[in-house]
């Protein structure tokens, strides 16, 4: 079993208000939800309404393919042309530690 998660740091630039933000931020995780079936939510930066702060998790057999998941829900963060990607990296957790 391995187990990764993924930090994706954004900036916002259309949004003029926390309600702005939260539009665009709530659609976004729903979608990343339903297309990639990983566990996302906002995890800082919840006062500031330009920038945001997601992480991710995904659980898999296959190191690979559950990496190649969170870099393709990354991407797809990048292409919506809702938010820049600012910064983002994935942790991998080693089943050892897991279990």
């Amino acid at each position: 079993m391995v187990v990764l998660s993924c930090v994706v740091e954004v900036f916002i630039p259309h949004a003029s208000s926390l309600k702005d933000k939260r539009r665009v931020i709530k659609g976004l995780l729903e979608r990343l939800r339903q297309r990639f079936n990983v566990s996302v939510a906002e995890i800082s930066h919840h006062d500031l309404w330009q920038r945001s702060c997601l992480a991710m998790a995904s659980v898999g057999t296959d190191n690979r393919y559950v990496e190649g998941i969170l870099q393709k829900a990354v991407n797809f963060i990048e292409e919506s042309g809702l938010v820049e990607v600012t910064h983002y990296y994935i942790d991998h957790y080693p089943a050892e530690e897991v279990v």
